[in-house]
């Protein structure tokens, strides 16, 4: 090739483009073709990769999100009781507490944080449930609204009654008439714990009775809360210390229907710090999970905070308050 003068950044050019065409040949016979089409305008093309035109960069998974990676101190040695525990700053995504966040535990009814985020995600608010005979559960101290087969309400109306209540019959009605079947239902919560990024998670059921298999850790309940708190109807829902309203019966009869939550602190029972105010959250308890609390909360200036404790014994709303004095 002679008369022909290369430059050094033709070189260059040269050699990486020839590199990309190495790359893209085939490795053998039958193997497929992928081509790249070599465009100024394209985002990625050979184009881009031979003169270096493309300055994007990829945004992490968790560039609005707390990462925990080991056990956080605090600013105070807390020796909490609970088996797991996390708190996080929602605003610069600070870690200030972390216990076995992401130890494998049995979430109880905090399962349900998970079933109004995909009843919300995928049903409509004003669709009417109908109650089938899933709603019967005869486990032992198991919190029930009382739904028999036939009985229809809302979705929204639902929901309030599952988060405010954590009622396990209501659970199974939201599933069935959000999925057409429970399985349904189920595989959609694992689906959406997947894409959140709540790996160490796998649900059996929708409402947290205790199931083989159905764990999750302090961490992913972090994320799945986290994701719920961005539907104006959970917000909503999470701060209300009592609900009334009116379902009806098969034959059409109106049943009434008049609760309190189930969190103490928006009960009254217990008090936040004096520089913290909680505005809601979820509870749970089971033999297997013990007390189970996720709390959102936010300081004097404003700034949001989620708050989780797993497994924690008669003193977990002490406990709590012990957390929240990190903030």
């Amino acid at each position: 090739m002679s008369g022909v003068k290369y430059t050094d950044r033709k070189k260059r050019a040269v050699s990486v483009a020839m590199s990309v065409i190495l790359v893209l040949l085939p490795a053998g016979c039958g193997s497929p073709t992928y081509d790249m089409a070599y465009d100024a305008d394209s985002s990625v093309s050979s184009f881009n990769v031979i003169s270096r035109q493309d300055p994007g960069v990829a945004e992490p998974f968790a560039a609005n999100l707390c990462v925990i990676t080991k056990d956080v101190a605090g600013k105070q040695e807390l020796n909490l009781a609970a088996e797991a525990a996390v708190l996080c700053s929602l605003n610069d995504n600070r870690v200030l507490y972390a216990k076995n966040a992401h130890e494998s535990l049995n979430p109880a009814s905090l399962t349900k944080i998970m079933t109004a985020l995909v009843a919300l995600k995928n049903g409509q608010l004003d669709q009417v449930l109908t109650a089938t005979s899933s709603v019967t559960i005869t486990e032992r101290g198991a919190q029930l609204l009382g739904l028999k087969p036939g009985d229809t309400m809302t979705l929204d109306q639902a929901l309030r009654i599952l988060l405010l209540y954590s009622a396990n019959d209501v659970a199974m009605l939201v599933a069935e008439g959000v999925a057409g079947s429970v399985d349904a239902f189920v595989e959609m919560m694992n689906q959406e714990a997947r894409q959140i990024g709540a790996t160490n998670t796998n649900f059996v059921n929708p409402h947290g009775l205790t199931a083989e298999g159905h764990l999750t850790t302090a961490y992913d309940l972090y994320l799945i809360f986290n994701e719920a708190l961005k539907y104006e109807t959970f917000r909503e829902i999470i701060q209300m210390s009592s609900y009334q309203t009116t379902y009806y019966d098969a034959s059409g009869a109106p049943v009434t229907v008049d609760k309190k939550t189930t969190n103490l602190f928006l009960r009254g029972d217990y008090t936040a710090p004096s520089n913290v105010t909680v505005i809601g959250g979820k509870t749970g308890t089971t033999s297997a999970a013990g007390h189970c609390l996720v709390l959102f909360s936010k300081d004097a200036a404003g700034s949001s905070y989620i708050s989780v404790i797993l497994k924690s014994d008669d003193t977990l709303y002490e406990e709590m308050t012990r957390l929240l004095e990190e903030i």
